[in-house]
């Protein structure tokens, strides 16, 4: 039987997707500033046989709603936001298995030093890294890096070459028998094992070596958000796993068959990348115990705070729509698939979306699916939703941390467990290892692997043109004598 896998869904903040539920008793958000707090969290999830902690992110804020900053820094709404990448390292120094899904904008830092942050993380972590790949959405942080903010697919085609570059230095540049730790002659390395990329392109240009040696996994697992068509395309090109956000549980089968097709289009197996559904779960020991808790979470949510995320989310001031109006003629620059779903999708009662349902609906998990009963109930939801979608697991948004998580952990995961759907201890190895059972390194069958010294892709011709696999006759070791 087809097993479900879990990701606890965080960020480097306050209030992530449920805003205002930083108020709720016993909830410990605002100790987000704490090494204490993420070893926590890092613990708890790996307890629990999590995949990973993925860590969103935004380099930006909130300020479509109203046209300005202020209810996101009133409801804390993903600002203050501190950097996610050294939750990875600090998650992995108290935990052996757990693996670590970074965010990182592809406009906001340019390839070559990026490189070198995802080597570092995936040499401390022991192979348990992997980067989502943002394109970027909010308009406040290409203002801030005095950039121009791109059209939503051109974000991809810089996306696309962004991606070349990091192939070509962590895959290609240092050859697996680079390193040879001479002690007798001192060589730490072979020169012509290492080699220069040589990329000149039109966003990018890197001719030189990457400044680390091989990580375990090289490249780290690829995440991906993208469900727009051209996100879509990105994904199936790119990635290794999916996360979708679909707001109904039909809009997810539909989304995750268009991300399945498009993945055997361009020739890659059907099992090459694993999908997660944004939800939250509300459970306890039985189903009126937890629709009694969902219910007295939302006496908590900011209808405010919900504003201004789903405005962000859509790219257009909400406080422009009169509650009952239907939210199905939004036009913008933000995440197209969002929009989609809105459009496409319809409630359970069979209306399309109004500002008033997305409010009610999104104030707890935003967008996100929400799965409230006992351990039986959500059990049976899930495995429903997971078998006749096809999609592979869950990241899952917490309403109070670390409170929904453990509660999925105390209830939820045992109850998989005995159903035979979801595992009852990690593989060994690599974080890709964990998720495909194939080894650390990209599948042969990945893009990023035609980079690899030999590839059909590899590029490995130095500056001036000479290639460095050939050892030049004529060049004479120097040998200096003291």
């Amino acid at each position: 039987m087809k097993q479900i896998s879990f990701n606890a869904f965080e960020m480097n903040c306050i209030s992530h997707l449920s805003p205002g539920l930083w108020r709720y008793p016993n909830d410990e958000a605002l100790k987000y500033k704490d090494i204490e707090y993420w070893q926590n969290i890092s613990k708890i999830a790996e307890e629990g046989l999590f995949d990973a902690i993925f860590i969103a992110d935004v380099l930006g804020v909130y300020e479509q709603y109203v046209n300005n900053d202020k209810g996101a820094l009133k409801t804390a709404l993903q600002v203050p936001v501190n950097d996610p990448l050294q939750l990875a390292i600090i998650g992995a120094s108290v935990t052996k298995h757990l693996g670590f899904g970074i965010s990182a904008g592809v406009p906001f830092e340019h390839p070559f030093p990026f490189a070198r942050r995802l080597s570092t993380l995936d040499h401390l972590t022991k192979g348990r890294v992997g980067w989502n790949i943002v394109t970027g959405y909010l308009p406040s942080a290409n203002r801030n890096m005095g950039m121009k903010e791109l059209p939503h697919d051109e974000r991809y085609d810089q996306a696309d070459e962004y991606l070349v570059v990091l192939y070509k230095l962590l895959e290609g540049s240092w050859e697996d028998d680079a390193v040879v730790l001479n002690r007798v002659n001192g060589d730490f390395a072979n020169p012509s094992k290492i080699h220069h990329i040589g990329h000149f392109g039109k966003y990018y240009s890197v001719p030189g070596i990457h400044l680390c040696e091989p990580s375990i996994q090289r490249t780290p697992v690829l995440f991906q958000a993208g469900n727009s068509p051209r996100g879509i395309a990105f994904s199936a090109k790119h990635a290794e796993a999916v996360f979708i956000a679909p707001p109904t549980k039909e809009y997810a089968k539909i989304a995750v068959k268009q991300i399945r097709n498009e993945v055997t289009k361009i020739g890659r197996s059907q099992d090459s990348i694993k999908i997660y559904i944004l939800a939250t779960i509300i459970t306890d020991e039985n189903d009126k115990l937890a629709e009694a808790k969902y219910n007295d979470l939302l006496t908590y949510s900011s209808a405010e705070g919900a504003l201004v995320i789903n405005s962000g989310w859509l790219g257009v001031d909400l406080s422009k729509f009169k509650l009952d109006e239907p939210l199905t003629n939004i036009k913008s620059n933000a995440i197209q698939a969002q929009l989609e779903a809105l459009k496409y999708s319809k409630l359970e009662s069979g209306k399309v979306w109004t500002l008033r349902d997305l409010i009610k609906f999104s104030g707890i998990g935003c967008q996100g699916l929400k799965f409230i009963g006992g351990a039986k109930k959500v059990a049976d939801e899930v495995i429903d939703l997971i078998d006749s979608s096809g999609a592979n697991g869950f990241n899952l948004a917490y309403a109070t941390t670390p409170g929904t998580i453990q509660d999925v952990i105390r209830f939820i995961v045992p109850e998989l467990q005995k159903r035979g759907r979801y595992k009852q201890a990690y593989k060994e190895g690599s974080l890709r290892n964990k998720l495909f059972g194939k080894g650390n390194r990209l599948d042969s069958t990945h893009i990023g692997a035609k980079y690899r010294v030999g590839g059909e892709l590899s590029t490995i011709d130095d500056t001036n043109g000479t290639n460095r696999n050939v050892i030049n006759p004529q060049e004479k070791e120097l040998t200096y004598v003291i």
